[in-house]
C-alpha cells in the first residue's frame, strides 16, 4: 500500500516538474533577449522613451510602393514590444504615436528586420493633444443620461415628453 502511494506521489511530482520546465522553453523560443523574434515578412522591436519602455503606443508602418497606399498599425505591449506580422515586400516609413507623446521621427525600413524605435515625450500637454488621435478625446466624452435632460425624466409631464 505504501509503495503504491509512493509511486503515485512520485509520478505526480515528475508530471509537475515536466510541466514547469516545458512551459518556459516554449516561450523562450518566441523571444530574443530584450526584444522579439521576427520572420522574413515581419517587423518588430521595442519602443522606448526617456521614461523607459512605452506600453500602449501605436507603431505605424506606411508605404506607397504597392498598388495602393498601405498602412499597418499595431500597439506595443506593457514592455514596449511590438510585432508587425505579414507585411508585403516594400520599403516602409515607420514611426510611433501615443498619448503623452509627439510623433517620433520616421524611420525607413523593410520587413525582416528588428527595429527598435525611440518615442518622443511631448514637452507640454497642449503639444501632446495636437498629435493624439481625436477618437481618444471623443472616448472621454460622457453623454448625459436621458433622465438628466429637462422635461424627459420620470417627473416630466406628458405634454413635455411628446
Amino acid at each position: 500500500m505504501r509503495t503504491t502511494r509512493g509511486l503515485y506521489a512520485g509520478m505526480v511530482a515528475v508530471g509537475i516538474a515536466v510541466l514547469l520546465t516545458a512551459s518556459p522553453a516554449r516561450l523562450s523560443g518566441q523571444q530574443t533577449t530584450g526584444g522579439v523574434s521576427i520572420g522574413a515578412n515581419d517587423l518588430g522591436g521595442v519602443v522606448t522613451s526617456a521614461n523607459g519602455p512605452e506600453g500602449g503606443v501605436w507603431v505605424i508602418a506606411e508605404t506607397t510602393e504597392l498598388p495602393t497606399k498601405f498602412t499597418k498599425i499595431v500597439v506595443t505591449d506593457d514592455r514596449g514590444r511590438y510585432v508587425m506580422p505579414d507585411l508585403p515586400k516594400a520599403n516602409y516609413r515607420v514611426w510611433v504615436r501615443g498619448y503623452g507623446l509627439v510623433d517620433s521621427l520616421e524611420v525607413q525600413t523593410a520587413p525582416g528586420k528588428v527595429l527598435n524605435l525611440a518615442a518622443v515625450v511631448a514637452p507640454t500637454p497642449a503639444a501632446a493633444a495636437e498629435y493624439y488621435p481625436a477618437i481618444y478625446w471623443y472616448s472621454m466624452l460622457r453623454v448625459p443620461d436621458k433622465s438628466e435632460f429637462p422635461g424627459t425624466g420620470p417627473t416630466a409631464t406628458a405634454s413635455r415628453r411628446a
